[in-house]
């Protein structure tokens, strides 16, 4: 079963000085790895981790990433969920007709059978390095997905996937309709335009809200790390105050986001 969310990959082209505006922001010094044809820089968190992917010569995982590149550009490319009794997890999501692949000991999942989104699921982590306690960024609070298709995205992350719905609404007022899935400590938000037909092309990541706990500390931080910084407003979802970042690194859509805030 997956049990939450592992990581999420980014693409960029120059690894270093991407990891040196990453953790500008985030407030992290990352973890090197290098193998398969890539470099990666690892920011962790006590729940998850953002992976930065660069091509490094020959190898499989250099070579999904020099396509993502050629193609998109940097971003967001994939989703890795964690789970557990993986061989029966395999198994299971291939009857469901997710085109698995096992990539030593994770299970890719076929894009072309999940909307065009690359996920993987890899071996649950169980004793993950937490953020320091310095870092105005405690971690990701969600995921946002552009969805071509609502219904199909219901039926691959609810029904094949087993994530946990926990909300679909629709906003006239934003033109919008959103699912939300949790999965573990994080969420993934679909989102389409409100009574939208469905569209015949893949759907495609649209950014990542982070939390913190203090709005205005973490974007006078930022501000002063040298990024184009909103001001801190109240959230649509109620109870939260969120800012954008509106240069944020590798081109990826940022908020970050107050959860539970006091209200007066």
């Amino acid at each position: 079963m997956i049990t939450g969310l592992d990581h999420v990959a980014v693409a960029v082209r120059d690894l270093d000085a991407a990891a040196e505006r990453w953790s500008a922001m985030l407030g992290l010094t990352p973890e090197a790895e290098d193998g398969a044809g890539a470099r990666r820089a690892w920011f962790r968190f006590a729940d998850m981790a953002l992976e930065l992917i660069t091509p490094d010569g020959e190898g499989p995982a250099g070579d999904r990433v020099r396509a993502r590149l050629d193609t998109q550009g940097e971003g967001v490319t994939a989703l890795a969920f964690g789970g557990r009794e993986l061989d029966a997890l395999a198994a299971l999501l291939d009857r469901r007709g997710l085109g698995v692949q096992r990539l030593g000991s994770a299970i890719a999942c076929d894009p072309a059978r999940t909307g065009g989104i690359s996920i993987y699921v890899v071996p649950e982590t169980t004793a993950r390095p937490s953020a320091t306690t310095e870092a105005p960024v405690s971690g990701l609070d969600h995921v946002v997905i552009r969805a071509a298709d609502v219904e199909r995205a219901v039926a691959l992350y609810g029904a094949r996937l087993g994530l946990d719905l926990r909300l679909d609404r629709e906003n006239p007022q934003w033109g919008a309709r959103q699912l939300f899935f949790r999965v573990g400590a994080s969420v993934l938000e679909m989102a389409a335009p409100v009574n939208a037909p469905p569209e015949p092309g893949p759907d495609r990541f649209g950014g990542l809200a982070w939390r913190v706990d203090d709005p205005d500390a973490a974007r006078a931080r930022i501000a002063a790390a040298g990024f184009d910084v909103s001001e801190v407003r109240t959230g649509r979802k109620p109870g939260t105050r969120v800012f954008t970042v509106r240069d944020a690194p590798s081109g990826v859509p940022t908020i970050l986001i107050q959860q539970n805030a006091e209200t007066n």
